[in-house]
């Protein structure tokens, strides 16, 4: 079970955060990520304000998730809870200034996303910066986007500086050239895909914090391979796929363990793993995440799995190291 009042520090800088942040792209979206209309405005506040009364104190979100309305729906909620206890997240590298998202690295893309995001915000600050899904631009990123970045972490004007991508190959071209804080990895170490592994190993030798988000993998983890629901990477799952949760299913089930809680608990098994960040669209959902935390899981299972070749061998298993 984790202590949601336990605060880790990020990397070397001045920010600590909790083991749990509440992702805020799923409530700017369609229920379970399908085509329409996002999820009622006074449901995501409920879940905003559900996750605080349970003891979140930490919110992620981003412009570039649903051109500001994941932000503006935070913005709703956030300026009325106590500020000092909470840790507000977001990110740059979209300009949403126009109809359609621009891609935006340079020194004045960050200041004005920035000052764009207080706005939505409703803040006077974040806590935490990340650079947003720069596949293609690692080389701005480095020569300009970082610059900016490191600016404002040294004025005091932000405590850490990350990159939130969902990939780990540039990242770890990030931990190799600059002084970044925290990675924030989606959807690339779970229980399901540990191919992000090289990359936590250079980050737990260079005190860099790692967040896990997509635990579930857009929800193929949670809901399980056969439900018509059933998402990988927000589509429908490649049959290699699911044959693979569905095996990782058997095993959970021969040890009473739901599929849901053992992929909770396994991303922060790794020693850089610092914190998860999981997208809540209900009250529910925020529950059942709590609830799978507390829920013991045998060491046993965690072998079968890896004797079974569904984690990596070296891949550190939750609890215990074992061999």
């Amino acid at each position: 079970m984790i202590d949601l009042n336990n605060r880790t520090q990020v990397g070397k800088s001045a920010l600590r955060v909790p083991p749990l942040a509440c992702g805020t792209a799923a409530l700017a979206t369609a229920p379970a990520w399908n085509p329409g209309e996002p999820i009622p405005e006074a449901q995501s506040s409920e879940v905003i304000l559900y996750a605080y009364q349970q003891g979140i104190r930490w919110f992620d979100t981003a412009p570039n998730y649903m051109h500001g309305l994941a932000e503006t729906r935070l913005g709703q909620v956030v300026p009325v809870l106590p500020r000092h206890e909470i840790v507000v997240a977001t990110k740059v590298g979209f300009d949403i200034g126009g109809a359609e998202s621009v891609r935006d690295y340079t020194r004045d893309g960050v200041l004005r996303s920035l000052e764009g995001s207080l706005k939505r915000l409703g803040v006077d600050h974040v806590d935490l910066l990340y650079v947003h899904d720069p596949d293609d631009y690692a080389r701005q990123v480095l020569d300009e986007t970082f610059p900016a970045l490191a600016d404002l972490r040294a004025q005091g004007v932000i405590k850490a500086i990350g990159a939130g991508m969902n990939q780990w190959r540039v990242p770890m071209q990030f931990a190799q050239h600059a002084d970044f804080d925290c990675f924030m990895i989606a959807g690339r170490w779970t229980l399901l895909e540990q191919g992000a592994l090289p990359l936590l190993e250079l980050c737990q030798q260079r005190r860099i914090a790692v967040f896990a988000a997509s635990i579930y993998n857009s929800g193929i983890l949670a809901t399980g391979a056969d439900d018509p629901q059933a998402r990988y990477n927000h589509a429908p799952a490649p049959p290699a796929v699911v044959e693979r949760v569905n095996a990782i299913e058997t095993l959970c089930r021969a040890f009473n363990v739901p599929l849901h809680t053992a992929a909770t608990h396994f991303p922060l098994a790794h020693p850089a793993v610092k914190a998860l960040i999981v997208g809540f669209q209900s009250a529910r959902e925020v529950r059942a995440c709590l609830d799978a935390l507390a829920a013991p899981v045998p060491d046993a299972l965690w072998q079968a799995l890896r004797d079974q070749h569904l984690i990596l061998p070296e891949a550190p298993l939750p609890k215990a190291a074992l061999s």
